[in-house]
């Protein structure tokens, strides 16, 4: 393992609720100093390791033992704002944390206890955000985080939503729900730009151009590819799952998808599930270019669309994620959480039958990565279960 120590969070009694600063992590061998902000991917991906950990506990948020919340919740979604300086969850509890990935602290606590919050993101504005309700509605809110102060609320879907979906050069976003609708909206005005009606249109993700969207819809086992400026028209390309994945993998091919995301470089669309592996697929033309085989021990949170129970499972599987896989911004690598620690496929590497691809590196942690985001910046990215870990290449390796 790491030859460079973990740091944990507030290990001097510094805490989010009293606005009490940690020692900053020393990320400077990664994001400044006399090195470059970055490295090639191929360089660094082997070495990373968990180098600080960020625990909440009844303590540290000012609760008292007797509180109706679980005493440790769940993150349910990361995300980080477009120059990948700030990183954002949201949990179960209702709470939004933001951490300043340079200094390696935590930033701010925003909460949404009366409406319940999944699915934040960061806007193009890094001081605004949007999420979904977990209580009361089902509308998506548009907050300024420098105030905790709702700007606007995006009303009309009647039914839980389950993914968004921001478009990578406007302010238009994407909302899909399991009240079979896709909603296109802008962050202007509350009314819809347009509207889909599809069965079970549980997940979405724009192409790095924003010129195509894609809806998954796992009961379908379809691929949708939309013309983002005509949306109003038939899809241009239907990607059939069954038809394409079921030579790898029979049991994933209607339930279970957990994240759908574009590579980078638009040539290749990840569609992640909770079950045995993920699919990587052309995006050009649908076919299944490997199969992500998993390691033993899957994350096993729920895919969007599926039931939730209001206080979880064991180990958080009746909790919702925002995907627990994710490509690198260089597009050749996908990292993938285990229950214990990272896994991270090349997607170069050659193909073992049925176009099987099996993890190229194990970044082992104790701690399960339920939740995974890389940065869109940086040599770094996160996972969390009920912990947030930051890693970063390791210098001595």
């Amino acid at each position: 393992m790491a030859s460079t120590p973990m740091d944990l969070d507030n290990a001097d009694g510094a805490s989010p609720a009293n606005n009490t600063p940690s020692a900053s992590l020393n990320i400077t061998r990664t994001l400044g100093g006399n090195l470059p902000s970055t490295s090639a991917v191929p360089d660094v991906i082997s070495t990373y390791r968990p180098t600080k950990l960020f625990k909440r506990d009844e303590a540290k948020e000012g609760r008292s033992s007797q509180s109706s919340q679980p005493s440790q919740p769940y993150v349910l979604s990361l995300d980080y704002d477009d120059p990948g300086e700030l990183l954002m969850t949201s949990e179960s509890d209702g709470a939004i944390q933001i951490y300043k990935v340079r200094d390696g602290r935590h930033d701010k606590q925003l909460l949404s206890m009366k409406y319940g919050v999944k699915l934040a993101k960061f806007t193009h504005n890094s001081s605004s955000i949007i999420y979904a309700s977990t209580k009361q509605n089902d509308a998506i809110r548009y907050l300024t985080t420098h105030d905790n102060a709702f700007i606007r609320y995006f009303e009309g879907h009647e039914g839980p939503v389950t993914n968004l979906a921001m478009h990578p050069g406007t302010d238009d976003f994407i909302s899909c729900s399991r009240d079979n609708t896709v909603r296109l909206w802008n962050v202007s005005t509350k009314h819809p730009t347009g509207i889909l009606y599809l069965n079970a249109p549980y997940l979405s993700a724009y192409d790095p151009s924003g010129e195509v969207f894609a809806v998954a819809s796992p009961p379908a086992g379809q691929i949708l590819i939309y013309d983002h400026r005509n949306f109003d028209k038939a899809p241009v390309s239907t990607f059939d799952i069954v038809e394409s994945c079921s030579t790898v993998d029979t049991d994933n091919l209607l339930k279970g998808w957990t994240k759908l995301e574009f590579s980078n470089d638009g040539k290749s669309i990840l569609l992640g599930t909770n079950g045995a592996g993920h699919y990587l697929l052309d995006s050009f033309g649908g076919h299944l270019k490997a199969y992500l085989k998993k390691p033993e021990g899957r994350t096993g949170r729920l895919a969007p669309g599926e039931e939730v129970t209001a206080n979880g499972g064991p180990n958080g599987s009746s909790m919702e994620s925002s995907g627990d896989c994710c490509f690198t911004p260089d597009g050749r690598y996908v990292v993938g959480g285990t229950r214990q620690g990272v896994v991270v496929w090349d997607t170069l590497a050659p193909l073992g039958e049925n176009k099987t691809l099996s993890p190229v590196h194990i970044l082992e942690d104790e701690r399960p990565a339920s939740v995974v985001a890389v940065s869109p910046r940086f040599n770094f990215f996160a996972t969390a279960d009920q912990d947030l870990v930051f890693w970063l290449p390791d210098p001595h390796d």
